[in-house]
């Protein structure tokens, strides 16, 4: 039986480097379907079902950030957003709308490929020590099936991206232990600690864990703040601890 080939799903209004992508791509063992504007992306991503999508901000008929609003709708495909460089509210902007990370234009396809195998690795990868044998975790009223990678508030299903559930997985596996954020973007997101990222890809994606979990996502009970060093989990208490 042949081995499943993820798809990945280009968007960008430039078919020049839709065609670099999709030659380069492909050439690493990926399958490539290509979308010149947001309209075509959005029809293309419900024909294909890919397994990631890289979106290029500004396009026509329909922008980066509209697909990703979309997007988000109805999946938790992992998104990687290509930003202009030096535009940091684009960036803030895509990652605050459901993106799992960003590729600044231009860009090396050498780094584009090395995030998109970080992101569909840390997608992908499954069990952290610190996690019950069983892989349910219970606080209060959250429940974190590790095994299915699905979070329940009060039995109702929160839906998370991959990215989301991977930094909430990391967290809980040593809750009650501060992580700085170089060290949750070198765990999740894999970035080696010699590159320089905007830090505040963790900021957002943790206010958008907060505003799914909390009950009061400013005043927050579960996900804390450790100041001047960066996020923890509240210390789970064990039944044999009580």
């Amino acid at each position: 039986m042949e081995n499943h080939k993820e798809t990945i799903l280009v968007v960008d209004d430039e078919a020049s480097i839709r065609r670099i992508l999709e030659t380069r791509l492909s050439m690493i063992g990926y399958d490539v379907v290509t979308a010149a504007d947001g309209e075509e992306a959005l029809e293309t991503f419900r024909e294909t079902c890919p397994d990631l999508v890289v979106l290029d901000v500004m396009m026509p008929k329909l922008d980066g950030y509209g697909v990703c609003q979309e997007l988000r709708k109805e999946s938790d495909v992992p998104i990687i957003m290509l930003t202009a460089l030096g535009d940091v509210a684009d960036r803030i902007t895509g990652l605050e709308l459901g993106a799992d990370d960003y590729v600044v234009k231009p860009f090396s396809p050498k780094e584009l490929e090395a995030r998109i195998r970080s992101v569909l690795r840390r997608v992908d990868k499954n069990g952290l020590n610190g996690i019950p044998s069983s892989g349910v975790i219970q606080i209060a009223t959250i429940k974190i099936d590790t095994n299915k990678r699905q979070v329940y508030k009060c039995d109702e299903r929160i839906r998370l991206t991959g990215m989301e559930f991977s930094l909430l997985e990391l967290l809980v596996s040593r809750s009650g232990e501060a992580f700085s954020r170089s060290e949750i973007l070198q765990e999740v997101w894999g970035y080696t600690p010699e590159r320089h990222v905007d830090t505040r890809v963790v900021d957002v994606h943790i206010s958008r864990l907060r505003a799914k979990l909390e009950e009061d996502p400013s005043n927050p009970e579960l996900i804390l703040t450790a100041r001047g060093t960066g996020y923890l989990f509240q210390r789970i208490i064990e039944p044999d601890e009580i």
